[in-house]
């Protein structure tokens, strides 16, 4: 069968994937839900959910620095990747070899439209609907109680402090959330102390990943900008586009009111 993925690039894959690698976490995550847990074969040392079944599955290294010949050793007849989370000369080298099938997600359309994808490469069609259905339905729900949207300015690291920007995934979700993202730059940016304070946010959202921001950040933070507008946030909530968008929403409830 051919497939085309979210870089429109055609895929052939010749029969039902049995042997799937997964390269990005919250795709490994929704390979899980979509009942594939025995087709897995191969995931990074990032894909942590759920933990009671995936740490015992077999490492292939981290999402931009990936162990090519376990891979090649593991004889994938489909790999997961992500144009954002792993190394382009990387994914060519292993797309000589295998059918690799890469997701491109800046939108909740893309993510949704990513776990379609998945479910009628595997025929998992059924289930891959059901998570769509429960996602947006959550999502209607929240946007009932919608709030006029206060500024935020998102960081996911430290030293420099790199915050996120404009066409990102994390943005749309800073904007599903209720929250205005105050940085205009796009991607990624570095940002000093200075700019922040410049720029007066109504909040500052300190993520758990990349960076591990902790209660002793937060207190540096709050102490730096002289008012305690700083919160810390659950990044998968915010970054992770697949199965888990589901319990997003309910998140965001409880980040509205600790920030409210």
């Amino acid at each position: 069968m051919k497939y085309k993925d979210q870089l429109n690039r055609e895929i052939y894959i010749p029969t039902l994937p049995q042997r799937i690698i997964s390269l990005v976490p919250s795709q490994t995550e929704l390979l899980y839900d979509l009942g594939l847990k025995d087709r897995i074969v191969g995931k990074t040392i990032f894909c942590v959910h759920p933990l009671e079944y995936l740490k015992s599955s077999i490492k292939i290294g981290g999402t931009k620095k990936l162990n090519l010949e376990k891979i090649a050793s593991l004889k994938p007849d489909l790999i997961i990747a992500n144009k954002e989370e792993n190394e382009k000369d990387q994914i060519e080298q292993l797309s000589k070899d295998f059918p690799v099938w890469i997701s491109d997600v800046n939108t909740l359309e893309d993510a949704l439209s990513m776990i379609k994808s998945l479910g009628e490469i595997t025929e998992t069609q059924n289930k891959a609907s059901k998570i769509v259905n429960q996602i947006t339905q959550t999502r209607k729900d929240f946007l009932k109680q919608s709030k006029p949207k206060k500024s935020v300015i998102y960081l996911i690291w430290n030293n420099p402090y790199i915050a996120v920007g404009t066409n990102t995934f994390i943005n749309t979700m800073l904007s599903e959330a209720g929250f205005e993202n105050a940085i205009s730059q796009s991607r990624y940016p570095e940002i000093t102390l200075d700019e922040i304070k410049q720029i007066n946010p109504d909040w500052v959202f300190l993520s758990s990943e990349p960076f591990p921001f902790k209660d002793e950040h937060k207190l540096e933070m709050d102490k730096l900008l002289g008012e305690s507008k700083s919160v810390l946030v659950d990044g998968e909530m915010f970054s992770w586009y697949g199965s888990r968008l589901h319990k997003a929403y309910e998140y965001f409830k409880k980040i509205k009111k600790s920030a409210d």
